[in-house]
């Protein structure tokens, strides 16, 4: 499935998740009223300085806001000043077509990854024209397979939408679909130690099962925690950060740049 491992440095690997960048095919793009390339540049660049060493980027999905190749090849530019792999799943505003011919002829959207004694799988939950996610059955497969094949790893698997409740009305509206079919999977193997996912715009941390649930801030715009409507946060843009040791350990971290201000437009609605 994957090709071969990535080296870890000593007992451990360092990944930095990027989500929901909502870029546009123009570096001058907003989204709410703030400027998604900027945003995103910032919180490289912050990355870049807490990080000594990044092994694998994680996009977990929504990079674009317009669907443009142009969109992805400027996602792709302004995360490749970190020098790592990295691995792409989509989301609901983006567009398969467009990220597979930006992607074209790399490795950033194959599905399965092993790193150090870890394997990565990320999955697609876009549902062409819908804000929801849904798992289709080969996707499902996919993860059956990817965790049955290496019993031996422990496994994070990644996706975009959310599978459990956030405590916010109008988000978990918007949310996977199918969660039960996810976790039939999940509860069938005891190698998976965490599922890390976006879309939601804020930090997320919880288990289930002695599975860790985590969600990432945005790089751009962050939505209000237990909103029961759409409500922009004012937290700043950020990463998340993932520390994956080889007897399964787990220590992560969310980081957020500081000094970005900006008006919310609420004249765009929705997201």
């Amino acid at each position: 499935m994957p090709g071969a491992p990535l080296t870890a440095v000593e007992d451990s690997v360092l990944l930095v998740q990027l989500t929901d960048s909502h870029l546009f095919a123009e570096a001058d793009g907003k989204l709410l009223g703030m400027n998604t390339c900027d945003s995103l540049k910032r919180v490289v660049e912050l990355a870049i300085e807490e990080q000594p060493r990044i092994d694998l980027i994680l996009a977990t999905g929504d990079l674009s806001q317009d669907g443009s190749v142009a969109s992805y090849q400027r996602f792709r530019q302004l995360a490749g000043r970190i020098e790592a792999p990295a691995r792409w799943c989509p989301g609901n505003h983006d567009d398969l077509g467009a990220m597979r011919e930006a992607t074209r002829g790399s490795e950033l959207m194959e599905p399965v990854l092993e790193i150090g004694g870890w394997r990565v799988v990320m999955l697609d939950t876009l549902v062409a024209g819908s804000v929801y996610g849904m798992l289709r059955g080969d996707q499902l497969e996919l993860l059956h397979r990817a965790l049955g094949e290496a019993p031996e790893r422990h496994h994070l698997v990644c996706l975009h939408h959310h599978p459990v409740s956030i405590g916010s009305r109008w988000m978990d509206s918007i949310g996977l679909r199918n969660p039960e079919a996810l976790f039939e999977v999940l509860d069938r193997h005891d190698n998976v130690r965490a599922l890390l996912w976006g879309h939601i715009h804020q930090a997320f941390d919880q288990s289930r099962n002695g599975v860790r649930l985590l969600a990432t801030p945005s790089t751009g715009v962050q939505f209000t925690p237990q909103s029961e409507d759409f409500q922009v946060d004012s937290a700043a843009p950020g990463y998340r950060w993932l520390r994956l040791y080889a007897d399964g350990r787990l220590e992560t971290a969310v980081s957020r740049v500081s000094g970005i201000a900006f008006e919310v437009d609420y004249s765009v609605k929705g997201y």
